[in-house]
């Protein structure tokens, strides 16, 4: 019974142990913001840069593979480089090294009385569980309550150590535990425990953690045990990395085997080192018993010079993964902006929101270069253009789904009113975009049924729609680049340019009819340029749309239905201006005016 007992007691110290570091980790994320994540794809124009900053963000998250998760998810999204990030993920190994420190402050003195009384576990956890309840339950901003959380989440961790070390502790008599501890200096059984420990826990500073209580509750960890289980450590802990790298691009891929190469690589050669020179010299500070201090240093000086001999190497170390994750040439041409849309980033509503806005970029090029092949094809058709409309299409369909179900996930979460608001006027602009890549399959629609049914057009119909086209390549070139450079100027001198293709739309629809009545134009050729003339007509009211939006967007309390409204009825002397320029640009006129001064002539 006593052997379940303090199974159960270990377990729950355990238990206790990681949920502590989890609330602590969460704690400081929060109180750090979205600024830690901006500052880490922004900063690492030089490894050593990454070094020193993946070091500090670690060391403040507490968590190297929390770290490097999330630099895998900025690579897989196209944010960061692959060299960026190998420099950061260095950084973070010897970031994580702080945790063991931290751990060794309950381990100060040994007395019961004076200062180390006042530094034992159980004085400190509570002391910080007491501040952490009036900043939890006193204080009403939510950083000091995130601070509470922090303390709690270190008094809970506090509290696990004491549950393990106060589990573990009658286990230092015992002949056989200390006969299995010693198996352990073997340098595979070592390692090999190490790897497994902390697969299982996915924290290295868990697995450190907990050697170090072990160490101080025993009395039985060697130098010779301590050793080989930190290198396996390391190599243990790219287990999360690697399961965050499923479904990510073969960037993602790379740089999560970059953590893993890190370590392994840093345990393959301390390791020979360490045992081939003790071949020969026989260290005789092997059997010197680890103090939790002792292995927080060992942990530490192991992790530096493990970087510190890599980090020359990272162009090395770069190439290495990329040929171990080839691209082939549709991996190459698939580089979409779907990777940008990272689950990862959720949580950082501001990045989420900029990684949708890169995306939307995408989105936009590809409907405006599909309504450009498509109005292409009414002058040279051919059925491969045709084909690559329809298969864009599709792939302008996907955009559509992933950026509105990311958008929507966003949106679940915290978000503030601007916030709340900019991803509503995505999902309205998504929808758009969309829009114009159907209007540019109902154009290659009516250029395959121009072609097939060899319709040809009346010089003045086809003159008119020249300038027509012309006028709507215009909307949405303006459009497109507006919403890219977040241009305002440029959104505002969309509504005037849609409302003169509105008025062409119109008169090109009467005078045809006039055509067809005269007997200049046939019906089947009416139905096809009405076709024309309705799509380029939507296809000028969806970019109004996306500019409105973007409008919008820049004006807080801004009402589209009333901005509309003036523009339209009170129309500003900015608005005629642009107007009058369209109307002497795109003037369907030209063609009777020729005619007439030949007849003059």
């Amino acid at each position: 019974m006593a052997g379940i007992t303090m199974v159960i007691a270990l377990l729950g110290g355990v238990s206790l142990f990681l949920f502590g570091m989890s609330l602590m980790g969460d704690g400081l994320k929060r109180v750090a913001g979205n600024k830690l994540e901006l500052v880490l794809y922004k900063l690492t124009s030089s490894p050593l840069k990454g070094v020193l900053l993946g070091s500090v963000v670690t060391a403040i998250i507490q968590s190297s593979s929390a770290t490097t998760v999330m630099v895998v998810g900025f690579v897989n999204s196209g944010m960061m480089k692959v060299a960026q990030a190998i420099g950061i993920i260095m950084g973070a190994n010897i970031g994580t090294s702080i945790t063991g420190w931290i751990l060794c402050l309950p381990y100060i003195g040994g007395s019961s009385s004076g200062l180390a009384e006042l530094l034992s576990t159980a004085t400190i956890a509570a002391i910080v569980a007491i501040i952490g309840v009036i900043f939890k339950m006193v204080l009403k901003k939510a950083t000091y309550k995130n601070i509470g959380d922090i303390m709690f989440g270190f008094s809970v961790l506090m509290v696990g150590m004491r549950m393990m070390s106060e589990a573990v502790s009658p286990l230092k008599d015992n002949p056989y535990f200390t006969g299995v501890l010693t198996m352990f200096s073997n340098p595979f059984m070592g390692i090999l425990l190490g790897i497994a420990f902390t697969a299982i826990l996915q924290s290295a500073s868990a697995s450190v953690g907990i050697l170090q209580t072990l160490a101080y509750s025993t009395g039985s960890i060697t130098f010779a045990s301590a050793f080989p289980i930190i290198l396996g450590i390391g190599v243990g802990a790219a287990c999360p990395v690697l399961l965050s790298s499923i479904g990510t691009n073969k960037n993602g891929k790379r740089t999560a085997f970059v953590y893993l190469l890190n370590d392994a690589l840093g345990m393959v050669i301390w390791g020979s080192v360490f045992y081939l020179v003790n071949a020969f010299v026989r260290f005789d500070f092997l059997g010197n018993v680890m103090s939790p201090v002792g292995i927080a240093l060992l942990n530490t000086v192991y992790r530096m010079l493990t970087v510190m001999v890599l980090l020359p190497f990272t162009e090395l170390i770069e190439k290495l993964v990329f040929k171990l994750f080839k691209d082939t040439e549709e991996d190459l041409e698939e580089q979409a902006d779907f990777d940008l849309l990272e689950e990862r980033f959720l949580q950082y509503p501001p990045l989420a929101l900029e990684q949708s806005h890169l995306a939307m970029n995408g989105m936009a090029k590809k409907a405006r270069k599909n309504i450009l092949r498509a109005i292409g094809m009414l002058y040279e058709y051919s059925t491969e253009k045709y084909q690559k409309v329809q298969e864009k299409e599709n792939l302008i369909d996907k955009y559509e789904d992933k950026l509105g179900t990311y958008l929507m996930q966003a949106t679940s979460r915290e978000l503030s009113p601007d916030q709340t608001r900019q991803a509503s006027k995505m999902l309205h602009t998504i929808s758009d975009f969309e829009r114009l890549g159907d209007h540019a399959v109902n154009i290659s629609k009516v250029a395959n049924e121009i072609y097939e049914k060899k319709i040809v057009f009346s010089d003045e119909a086809d003159y008119e729609l020249g300038v027509l086209i012309d006028a709507v390549k215009e909307i949405v070139g303006i459009t497109v680049e507006a919403f890219i450079e977040d241009d305002i100027k440029k959104a505002v001198s969309v509504e005037p340019l849609r409302e003169l293709i509105t008025i062409l739309c119109n008169e090109m629809k009467l005078r045809h009819v006039t055509r067809l009545s005269n007997g200049k134009c046939k019906l089947e050729q009416g139905f096809a340029f009405n076709d024309l003339l309705t799509n380029m007509e939507r296809i000028g009211a969806h970019c109004s749309n996306v500019a409105v939006a973007m409008i919008e967007l820049e004006a807080s309390g801004f009402d589209t239905h009333e901005y509309l409204k003036s523009i339209r009825e009170l129309k500003d002397e900015n608005y005629c201006e642009l107007l009058t320029a369209y109307e002497a640009k795109y003037d369907i006129n030209g063609f009777r005016k020729k005619k007439k001064s030949k007849k003059e002539a």
